[in-house]
């Protein structure tokens, strides 16, 4: 993983992580199309106001240095966004914090999911370990068993099995990393 001179992009090999633009919108409206990604969300994104409140989130988000979301760019799928990860703080200075990521159907398969998560948790470690990071957690319901895999590949072991918590009906899994 490198980063880019500029802090705003990351690179883990031919993926390209960078924040998400506006002109994203129509990207992101079709990705959450997909059942599978509206399950795992939560804060689905049902329409383009919706979309637009999402990437002015992300925004706002980075700007408080409280999250980090990245679209993922796979060149070999084109020029647009075929993931997301992100990396939320509970609050500055925080010890731990979580990541959080998905991929859109035409991309999965393909490793891109835990190559973009290592790198998003590799460069966590490294650009808030001054401030004391030293934890990341991944959480997903039991039934996501490819969250299982991803979170595996991307050196996250499973910690303990979690209660049903809103919006998730049914358990969940914490999985972390340590810096």
């Amino acid at each position: 993983m490198n980063a880019d001179p500029r802090d705003d992009r990351l690179l883990a090999g031919s993926l390209v992580l960078r924040p998400w633009l506006p002109g994203d919108l129509g990207v992101l409206l079709d990705a959450y199309r997909d059942p599978a990604i509206r399950a795992g969300s939560r804060a689905p994104v049902a329409d383009e106001a919706a979309a637009a409140a999402w990437l002015r989130t992300q925004e706002e988000g980075r700007a408080s240095g409280l999250r980090y979301g990245f679209a993922v760019v796979d060149p070999g799928l084109g020029d647009g966004p075929v993931g997301n990860v992100a990396l939320s703080f509970p609050a500055p200075g925080s010890p731990s914090a979580e990541v959080g990521y998905w991929t859109a159907a035409p991309a999965r398969g393909r490793g891109l999911a835990p190559r973009a998560l290592e790198a998003l948790s590799d460069w966590a470690f490294s650009r808030f370990a001054g401030d004391g990071l030293a934890r990341l957690e991944l959480l997903h319901q039991v039934g996501n068993e490819a969250s299982c895999r991803v979170a595996e590949k991307a050196g996250y072991a499973f910690t303990e099995l979690l209660p049903p918590c809103p919006p998730w009906p049914d358990e969940g899994h914490r999985h972390t990393r340590e810096g």
